[in-house]
Formats: C-alpha cells, structure tokens, sequence
C-alpha cells in the first residue's frame, strides 16, 4: 500500500487470548494509550478476533470468505504492521491466535511484508517459546519481526498489578512497551522507505 511519509503508521494490535481480563489483553490497552500520548504519529486498533470461525475452506465460496473473516482479513490488509499480544500455550501460540494467522493467510496472503511485534504476558519465562514459534510461523507467511527490543511479562513472580480499569500501572512496564513500539514504528517507516523507492 503506497502511503506519503507523513502518514501515520496504523498497527493492528491481536491478542491471543480470548479472556476479557488477561495481561495480554492489558498490554494492548496499555499499548494504545501510549500512542494517544507519548508516540506521534502511531495508531493502534484492538481487532478482537473471537468470532473468526474456525478454519475450514469449505466456508469458503467463489473466492470468499464468512463475513466476519472478510472484515479481519481487510483490516490486516488495510496496516501498515501487527502488533501480537500472545500468550503461551503448551511452548506454542493460543488456537485462537493460530486460527487468525490461518484465515489471514488464505490466498492473497494479507500478513505478507508487514512488519509485526510480539508483547507476551505468561508464566515461568513470560512467553518466550510461544514467541519464538509465533516468529517461526511468520516466516512462512512473510512477515518481518522486530528483533530488538524483546518483551516478555513473567505473571506469576510476582503477578503484576492492574489497576481498577484493567491498566498497568507500573512504569517500568510501561517504559519497556514504550520502547517496542518505537521500534516498530521506526521498522515499518524504513519498509515503507523501501517500498517507496
């Protein structure tokens, strides 16, 4: 998609975890308020991606898709990068999640040369072998990771605080998130740089 310099960069944010109340979900909160006050020129949507049905491409018709997966793939196709709030389960990604990712890739693939960061909320290493197998799906589907910094939340030594509105408010957090999304605010400027040339 061809955008002017001075475009803001728009982030879809996806959290892997269907629970209204779960960390990642606060991340992306968290993340969304930042880009309201400290980051200009960065948007971020919450896409909620609990009514995408489950794969099977016998919904499938005449080269469409079940409505509600129409309107996910179109928002992915419509930003500039994806911002990934994923949990871990059993050293992998949430169902939900991997059904997302799967939707999204039906050709035409809609992930293919975005640039994408990955925040997790979990136990004992908060989430750092469901992000290394979300980066190895990526791959396949072409997406371009931020690599530094890492952001993993470990939730259980101790459980980190929300305040009444499901918010962090601890600043380190806070400054660690702050700091991924500049980075990729900076990645998805320079792909657009490129893409520009």
């Amino acid at each position: 998609m061809a955008l002017t310099a001075a475009a803001p960069v728009k982030v879809v944010a996806i959290c892997g975890s269907l629970r209204k109340d779960s960390y990642n979900r606060g991340l992306i909160r968290a993340a969304i308020e930042l880009s309201k006050g400290d980051i200009e020129g960065l948007q971020i949507e919450d896409v909620d991606i609990a009514a995408l049905p489950m794969l099977n491409t016998d919904l499938e018709e005449d080269g469409r898709f079940p409505v509600e997966v129409e309107a996910f793939r179109r928002k992915i196709l419509e930003a500039d990068c994806v911002l990934f709030a994923s949990p871990e389960y059993n050293y992998s990604v949430t169902a939900p999640m991997k059904n997302a990712l799967d939707w999204a890739s039906r050709p035409p693939n809609m992930w293919g040369g975005k640039a994408a960061a990955i925040v997790s909320a979990a136990g004992l290493f908060g989430g750092a072998k469901g992000q290394s197998h979300l980066r190895d799906i990526g791959v396949f589907l072409d997406l371009h990771f931020v690599n530094k910094p890492e952001f993993v939340l470990d939730i259980i030594h101790p459980p980190p605080k929300l305040d009444a509105h499901g918010h962090f408010p601890d600043e380190h957090t806070l400054l660690r998130l702050k700091q991924i999304l500049l980075s990729l605010k900076a990645f998805s400027l320079q792909l657009r740089s490129n893409n520009n040339n």
